[in-house]
């Protein structure tokens, strides 16, 4: 009999072959990055409508999800309300819609001044996201950038507050930077170049055709990105020229349109730094001399005196800092946790803020006013929901809560427990894990397990509150985060620990934080599911290569897995940037170093867990084809009978839809599927 059930797709295969540094490398499915060849496009969505009806029959169990995480969203809510300048600038959003509506009013009782509302802006567009929005020092006018294809492109708007009008001049390929200067008229913004790398600063004048824009600045290096901002005094505008192994910063008064940009320290390698400004000073956070950062004074007057405020301590990284009228912040980690340290601008009276729990997350916002006396962060942890703090930064300090987000369909945070372990990695490393799950979850590895980690970029993954894992640790879930090296948790060196030649230790470190949970019990390889998002999807691709026995699940993101191929194209966006994040093909051993743990390259004929891998159309970080391409692969070589299953958003970019809802959408296909292949308790 002929079987009923739908036949995955198969890839055909084309191979192309080249040497490089003696090795051969053939690759049979690059023609799948050719978006032109209707072959290419027709098997990415074969590949999305297998998953369709192999995913079909877990509908029901997708709706239930999809309710629950819903009904922890409170649809009709407001933000706490922001200063800046004479007016409280919010963000709030009604029933039933995707979107959120941008509001300010001059007093907290006062009438709502409605400044833009996406859902409108939203209305015949498959995508749309918000991305810069800068109001005018006069608060007259508003630049705003709108994002309408999922491909962090922005095409930039200035809208008049007063009548409501949109002024006629329109600039496109705009990148994430947009500021005003201080005479109301001067706005600053940069542009992408053919690689998505932001490499031009422009000025334009209110009322001129944007095509006379004064370009005030390019970056010819293809390794260094811009980044603009006002430093909060408003005194100047700081351009930041940044790579993977060094910055640079030049600086500008923001009220005098035709004053130069004045390089304030040449760029180094292996140099980093940024600068900010207060009264008399600029403040200098530099790793010159001080792998894990310290704080100097700089004058304004000649900022080629320095003195140091804060010295290099080698157990804390310095990660950045606020500078107020009064009152200097600097944000610390210490043993992989946060610390917020306050003192006067001298230095003086240094104090620490106290936090309730040992397992937390913070993160500042919002702090426009200079002469502010009120710090504002979040504060979450893995039993704490997300909340909104106002930190009076005087000496004896108080904490405010201003808002924590509810949960509407309920939650009780006694029936959770947070806890911090350890895995020993192979070379003797202490990988820190962080994990989250319900009191009464037994600890004899019966109960199913969602590991997750990222690794790159220095970035750090902060045990946050996670409103969505509710919907699986109430199911007997224990979820866990892997602090492995790459991230910068433990400080410099262990970011660069997980790098370039030394990059496979991300990948032991994660599984032996894998192998951790199951020797305590948590869970065990039949119960354990992995998952990763852009360099966190190559982080769990690594592993399963290496390890298909560690897990019965993965889950890819919109994953990085043709490293090789990637490094070895400089036309596609951000590659020559990401050589100091993981390699220079044109050198021997660091080509080596990719080649050995690049998720596509190292696929092997053997059997892999089941696989869920995502991907958008539009994302031009990771493109389409990358996660396509290794599930093709894939299909051809592995040896089991496993689902392996491709869902490509044919509508969005890297971040996935823009909507609130159409985001817990997706999330729904992903628990459910981890219900189906792990087991659990499918009614919560």
């Amino acid at each position: 009999m002929v079987s009923s059930a739908p036949q995955p797709p198969r890839a055909e295969p084309r191979p192309q072959v080249c040497t490089v540094h003696g090795a051969v490398l053939s690759d049979a499915y690059a023609w799948l990055e050719d978006r032109d060849d209707p072959a290419a496009l027709a098997y990415v969505a074969a590949e999305h409508a297998y998953a369709e009806a192999i995913l079909a029959e877990d509908a029901p169990l997708r709706a239930a999800i999809y309710r629950e995480l819903r009904g922890r969203l409170k649809e009709q809510d407001r933000s706490v309300p922001v200063r800046r300048g004479p007016y409280l600038y919010y963000r709030r959003h009604e029933a039933d819609q995707e979107h959120a509506l941008w509001c300010r009013q001059r007093d907290p009782d006062g009438p709502e001044e409605l400044l833009l509302d996406l859902n409108a802006l939203a209305a015949g567009q498959s995508y749309c996201q918000l991305g810069p929005f800068a109001p005018s020092p006069d608060h007259t006018l508003l630049a705003y950038g709108l994002d309408t294809s999922g491909a962090m492109v922005y095409t930039l708007a200035i809208k008049d507050l007063q009548s409501g009008a949109l002024l006629p001049e329109t600039i496109a390929n705009a990148a994430h930077s947009l500021e005003w200067g201080e005479d109301g008229r001067s706005l600053y913004y940069t542009t992408f170049d053919d690689v998505h790398r932001a490499y031009r600063l422009y000025c334009h004048t209110l009322g001129q055709d944007p095509t006379a824009d004064v370009l005030l600045y390019e970056e010819a290096d293809a390794r260094f990105d811009l980044t603009l901002h006002k430093t909060r005094s408003r005194a100047f505008l700081l351009l930041n020229i940044a790579s993977f192994d060094c910055s640079e910063v030049r600086y500008k008064a923001a009220d005098d349109p035709a004053a130069p940009f004045t390089l304030f320290d040449a760029r180094q390698a292996t140099i980093h730094y940024q600068i900010e400004h207060q009264g008399e000073n600029f403040l200098l956070l530099t790793n010159a001399e001080a792998e894990n950062f310290c704080l100097r004074l700089a004058p304004v007057a000649d900022p080629t005196q320095r003195c140091v405020l804060l010295p290099h301590r080698p157990d804390v990284l310095l990660e950045g800092m606020d500078a107020f009228a009064k009152h200097l912040v600097v944000y610390e980690r210490r043993a992989g946790t946060q610390q917020l340290r306050l003192s006067a601008p001298s230095g003086a009276n240094v104090r620490y803020v106290r936090f309730p729990e040992p397992i937390y997350s913070f993160s500042p916002i919002d702090n426009y006013e200079y002469e502010s006396e009120i710090l504002r962060f979040t504060y979450s942890s893995f039993i704490t929901p997300r909340s909104v703090i106002d930190y009076e930064m005087r000496k004896k300090g108080r904490w405010q809560l201003r808002k924590r987000d509810e949960l509407p369909n309920g939650y009780d945070a006694t029936r959770y427990a947070a806890e911090r372990l350890e895995a020993v990695a192979p070379d003797g490393a202490l990988v820190p894990i962080s994990l989250v799950r319900r009191r009464d979850t037994p600890q004899d590895g019966s109960a199913p397990a969602l590991l997750v980690g990222y690794g790159a970029y220095g970035k750090c993954y902060e045990p946050g509150f996670n409103p969505h894992w509710l919907s699986l640790l109430d199911r007997g879930f224990v979820c866990a985060i892997a602090h492995v090296r790459g991230g910068q948790e433990l400080g410099r060196a262990w970011y660069e620990a997980g790098r370039l030649t030394q990059k496979q230790n991300s990948f032991s470190d994660f599984i032996a934080c894998a192998e951790q949970l199951i020797a305590q019990g948590y869970t065990s390889a039949k119960r354990l599911a992995i998952s990763g998002t852009s360099a966190g999807g190559l982080l769990v691709g690594a592993v399963v290569n290496m390890r298909p026995d560690l897990c019965h699940a993965v889950i890819a993101r919109v994953p990085f897995m043709n490293v090789i191929s990637a490094m070895l194209n400089p036309a596609l966006p951000l590659t020559i940037g990401e050589y100091q994040q993981w390699g220079d093909p044109s050198d021997p051993e660091q080509f080596r170093a990719m080649l050995s743990y690049s998720p596509y390259e190292q696929i092997t004929a053997q059997a892999y867990p089941h696989i869920l891998a995502t991907a958008g159309l539009h994302d031009r970080q990771v493109p389409y084809w990358d996660p396509a391409k290794w599930v093709a692969k894939l299909r051809a070589h592995k040896t089991d009978q496993n689902l392996l299953l491709l869902r490509t958003n044919m509508d969005a970019g890297h971040r996935g839809p823009a909507g609130r809802f159409a985001a817990l959408e997706e999330l729904a296909y992903e628990y459910a599927f981890l219900l189906r292949v792990l087991g659990g308790d499918s009614d919560g």
